[in-house]
C-alpha cells in the first residue's frame, strides 16, 4: 500500500519536535480524518535554517510532514512557498489516492508557518 520511502519517513521521521523561539509557526487540520500538523520555522536572511514538526495523524500524515521539512530546509521562503502537495507526494514515491489530502496538509502547514513569519515581520 505504501512505498518504502513513505514507510521510512513514518518509521524514522526527520525533524520531529518544536522550536521554542520559532520565527514562524503554522498549524492546519483536516476535520474529516482528524489529522493535525504543526510546523515550526527558524529563518535567517529569508532562508529556512531550521524546521520542525509535530503531527497527530496516520502514517501518511507523519511521512508527508517529515518529507516537507526535508524539502524546505535550506530553501529560501520563495522556494519553500512553491512546494506543493503534489511535489511532497512525488518525493515520497506516491501516496494512495485516499491519502493525498495528507500531502496537502503538509504543504499547507509549511505555507501557514511562512505566512505567520511574514505577519510578524510587518
Amino acid at each position: 500500500m505504501y512505498t518504502d520511502k513513505v514507510m521510512d519517513h513514518f518509521e524514522n521521521p526527520r525533524n520531529v519536535g518544536e522550536i521554542a523561539d520559532a520565527d514562524g509557526v503554522g498549524q492546519v487540520g483536516n476535520p474529516t480524518c482528524g489529522d493535525i500538523m504543526k510546523i515550526y520555522l527558524k529563518i535567517d536572511n529569508d532562508v529556512i535554517t531550521d524546521i520542525k514538526f509535530k503531527t497527530f495523524g496516520c502514517g501518511a500524515a507523519i511521512a508527508t510532514s517529515s518529507m516537507v521539512t526535508e524539502m524546505a530546509k535550506g530553501k529560501t521562503i520563495e522556494e519553500a512557498l512553491k512546494l506543493s502537495n503534489k511535489a511532497v507526494a512525488e518525493a515520497l514515491g506516491g501516496l494512495p489516492p485516499k491519502k493525498m489530502h495528507c500531502s496537502n496538509l503538509a504543504a499547507d502547514a509549511l505555507h501557514a508557518a511562512i505566512e505567520n513569519y511574514r505577519d510578524k515581520q510587518k
